[in-house]
């Protein structure tokens, strides 16, 4: 089975000259100009790797890392970016991505960094997976079966949209996450929902997760701005 790439830039002559090179390489490649095309394609096909460029209409390749690795930890995510900062490349790094090419760059480089990626992926898949558990509080999460173990030994069982939600604030503890980053991380390309359904999962957590929901110890709303989640 060919290797499936899925290349996401919005300037048309990068992207067909970099489609091209990766089709003599005997890759498959799909490609989308802008961050919600490819999230949409994400979710509605495989692929071994992503080449995602950060600077992109409608979603910005980092926030569609960041919804990518809410539903998978494995596959590697090349960043391509104008920008030369070393706090971008942390920031690209920090929310899951695997590698980072600044722009201009030789296409030899390229091609051989997307070769690397994917044999380092293949060794790696199974230390990848333990990123998908979280314990608190005699809670056991595992984001990958979507399931989370009571301390009295239930189970409960999460929706996709519970699972990502979770994932999110959990990946970002400590830190306020806006409503408008849950709703594009969370919700993507889908009809964004009202805030109303996002308080509806908020309350859900602390049922599930709370000693007294009344008085959150976890899962906060900080008003107007977003949601916390405190270990």
């Amino acid at each position: 089975m060919s290797t499936r790439i899925l290349l996401v830039e919005d300037e048309q002559s990068l992207l067909e000259t970099i489609k091209l090179n990766l089709e003599l390489e005997g890759y498959k490649v799909q490609s989308a100009s802008d961050g919600k095309k490819a999230l949409k394609a994400f979710k509605q096909e495989r692929f071994d790797l992503i080449i995602l460029d950060v600077m992109l209409p409608e979603m910005d390749g980092f926030t569609v890392c960041e919804a990518i690795r809410l539903d998978n930890q494995q596959v590697p995510i090349l960043f391509l970016t104008a920008k030369h900062s070393s706090a971008d490349r942390i920031n690209g790094l920090k929310i899951g991505g695997d590698d980072y090419l600044t722009k201009p760059f030789n296409l030899e480089e390229l091609l051989l960094r997307v070769q690397i990626l994917l044999k380092r992926s293949n060794i790696t898949v199974e230390n990848k997976q333990s990123l998908n558990n979280f314990n608190f509080d005699d809670f056991a999460i595992n984001f990958t079966e979507m399931t989370v173990l009571t301390p009295e030994g239930k189970t409960i069982n999460l929706t996709k949209k519970e699972n990502a939600l979770l994932k999110l604030l959990i990946e970002r503890k400590n830190e306020v996450v806006s409503r408008e980053h849950i709703l594009e991380t969370v919700w993507g390309y889908d009809i964004y929902p009202s805030t109303r359904t996002i308080d509806n999962f908020i309350v859900s957590f602390r049922k599930y997760f709370e000693s007294d929901p009344s008085n959150p110890k976890h899962f906060h709303s900080v008003r107007g701005v977003g949601y916390k989640f405190i270990e």
